[in-house]
């Protein structure tokens, strides 16, 4: 129940930021959804680990609070029969978690990149309105008097993308196309104006310009997130750039070693909840000593993933997660 809330307000939040696609390029309302329905298995692989934390801290501390983990301990039941629900939990969740991160995030994010190229440039979904000024990019304006598909009849644009100048071009027809650079507008019998360095006035045939959106693959906007893993572990052997290599090896480490961290948080919650009401003392600070141990834990976690610079180090991370759960296994079953 908590991961369906979590999930349901994180992809609310998402829907939010993502408005300016049908306020601004007029994407019908199916599309946006379907757009933003592909963020739900990254939102959730992000959140897994820390509801099953919050679900067993909760479930475990009203046991507590009622005293049925004294009355179980007291009738023979050892620490770990007690936490062995929580430890299948966080097994099976764990498993998911990694399946998630391992096909189903990138798979999902590659289709939720290319589907926002395809809303925000692809000639398909383009919107230009009739006797409005639209912004394509930052800084180029393109007001049309008539659209018919792909012609456009009385073109006005303005091109204020390089510093210092600016280009205002009038044209009685123009045309949208895609070409190897990418989206282009092709224009004929009209006339410029271009001021910078001079001042330049001349009319045209034809004049063909290059819109300059951003490339579906253009390779400056990489994103391992949307990378096969395979695919990213081939990528990962070859010779990258210092901030590349830093970028992969976090995503490696997100896919692999995530994961992992919905058993080490049950079982560090579960350790420092059931030790606390074993041991007969006073547990009113262990629900806040343990968010405050998954507190350190995760942020420790966080701050070595980003901090990778080689294949060892992740190796080294990975060793490091398998002795703390090793620790906490052992203090937490030891009778």
């Amino acid at each position: 129940m908590l991961l369906m809330i979590l999930t349901g307000l994180a992809w609310m939040v998402q829907i939010m930021s993502m408005m300016k696609f049908l306020i601004s390029y007029g994407v019908r309302l199916s599309s946006f959804l379907g757009l933003t329905i592909m963020m739900v298995p990254f939102i959730l692989s992000i959140i897994v680990p820390f509801v099953t934390f919050i679900a067993v801290l909760f479930v475990y501390n009203k046991m507590i609070g009622d005293n049925e983990i004294v009355v179980m301990a007291a009738s023979g039941t050892s620490p770990g029969k007690i936490a062995r629900p929580a430890l299948i939990l966080a097994g099976i969740l764990t498993l998911g978690n990694l399946i998630l991160n391992l096909w189903i995030v990138p798979a999902t994010q590659a289709k939720f990149y290319d589907t926002q190229w395809n809303l925000r440039y692809g000639l398909a979904h383009l919107k230009l309105q009739e006797g409005a000024f639209t912004e394509m990019t930052h800084d180029l304006v393109v007001y049309v008097d008539k659209v018919s598909g792909y012609d456009l009849n009385h073109v006005m644009l303005s091109d204020t993308r390089k510093d210092k100048s600016q280009m205002i071009i009038f044209a009685e027809n123009g045309k949208l196309i895609t070409t190897m650079r990418g989206l282009s507008i092709v224009m004929t019998k009209g006339a410029l104006q271009a001021t910078g360095n001079g001042s330049i006035i001349g009319t045209f045939d034809s004049f063909d310009m290059d819109l300059s959106l951003p490339s579906k693959n253009n390779s400056g906007s990489f994103k391992s997130r949307r990378m096969p893993t395979f695919d990213l572990l081939h990528y990962a052997s070859q010779d990258l750039s210092l901030k590349q290599r830093k970028t992969v090896l976090t995503e490696l480490c997100t896919r692999f070693l995530q994961p992992i961290m919905n058993f080490i948080l049950a079982a560090l919650c579960l350790t420092i909840l059931l030790r606390s009401s074993l041991l007969r003392r006073r547990t009113s600070f262990a629900p806040a000593l343990s968010v405050l141990a998954m507190s350190v834990v995760m942020a420790a976690f966080m701050s070595a993933s980003n901090m990778l610079e080689t294949t060892a180090h992740l190796f080294m991370l990975g060793g490091a997660q398998v002795i703390l759960l090793g620790i906490i296994m052992v203090i937490l079953l030891k009778k």
